[in-house]
């Protein structure tokens, strides 16, 4: 049994995560290496399947990302058709008609001009958050105060390119952090807090946050959100900022999400039970 585990060219030399999943692939007689995606001299249909995991530069090159995905002639986890929907922030959108709470957003079009303090007066935030619509690490996030001229200056220079989100700056993400879901093969498996440092929004580990194992607090909402997708999924992780209101939905990363493993071992062994199961019937 052949997979190709897709990443990227740039991961850093410190990301070790995947390790456990690896070696539990190994484990059940799966000879799954890492091929750079945009790697021309690949010869994809040498393996039986595809699954993305570390593929971390699609945010500077989502249009060709996206066509890889969708000319494979082998079998691609998660499919073409979700990658295509999960690789712009505008599938919140559809979430949030589908009942699942998002962070207010204005939603700001590439080429347009919007007025962003006036938008903020509008919404009554006082401080506001912008973020491109497709983007990954916290690139080209900005936290500001409304009204500072900086938000503008931000805006107009990505949206030359770009689309945009606004939304309101929920600090608590400084002391709450960020919630993620993990879900593997429908069941949800873990949950982890990832924490900034002090004074600081980004919950990556690129800038230093830190990240614990946590029993999810709102088990229902996750799978809510889930399930909200209709369809079966092989992974998925649900990220959520705590509100005064609750639990709102911040990204449902079906794409190429980090998954935690070194917070769940069951979770890596389950993820590689559910691709031997695939590979077995290609």
């Amino acid at each position: 049994m052949r997979l190709a585990l897709a990443t990227c060219a740039t991961v850093p030399d410190w990301e070790v995560d995947d390790r456990v999943f690896h070696a539990a692939l190994a484990a059940r007689g799966i000879d799954a290496p890492q091929m750079v995606w945009d790697d021309p001299k690949v010869d994809w249909p040498g393996f039986d399947a595809v699954l993305i995991r570390t593929t971390w530069d699609y945010q500077e090159k989502r249009d060709a990302f996206v066509a890889w995905a969708e000319r494979l002639a082998v079998p691609l986890y998660n499919p073409a058709d979700l990658v295509r929907w999960n690789t712009h922030k505008s599938y919140l959108r559809d979430l949030e008609t589908r009942g699942i709470p998002i962070v207010p957003t204005e939603w700001l079009a590439r080429g347009t001009k919007p007025d962003i303090a006036s938008l903020c007066k509008t919404r009554g935030w006082r401080r506001a958050f912008i973020k491109p619509c497709v983007g990954a690490t916290a690139r080209e996030t900005l936290r500001f105060e409304a009204g500072d001229p900086a938000a503008q200056q931000h805006a107009a220079r990505l949206l030359v390119n770009e689309d945009l989100m606004l939304q309101p700056y929920l600090s608590r993400v400084e002391t709450d952090g960020e919630l993620s879901a993990i879900f593997i093969d429908g069941e949800l498996t873990h949950g982890v807090r990832k924490v900034p440092v002090a004074g600081d929004y980004r919950v990556q580990d690129d800038f230093g946050a830190k990240d614990y194992l946590i029993d999810f607090p709102d088990v229902p909402l996750a799978r809510r959100t889930l399930d909200a997708v209709s369809r079966t999924l092989l992974y998925g992780r649900a990220d959520f900022l705590v509100a005064d209101d609750g639990l709102r939905l911040t990204e449902l990363e079906l794409v190429e999400p980090s998954l935690f493993f070194r917070h769940g071992r069951y979770a890596a062994d389950r993820l590689a039970d559910a691709v031997a199961k695939i590979l077995k019937s290609c």
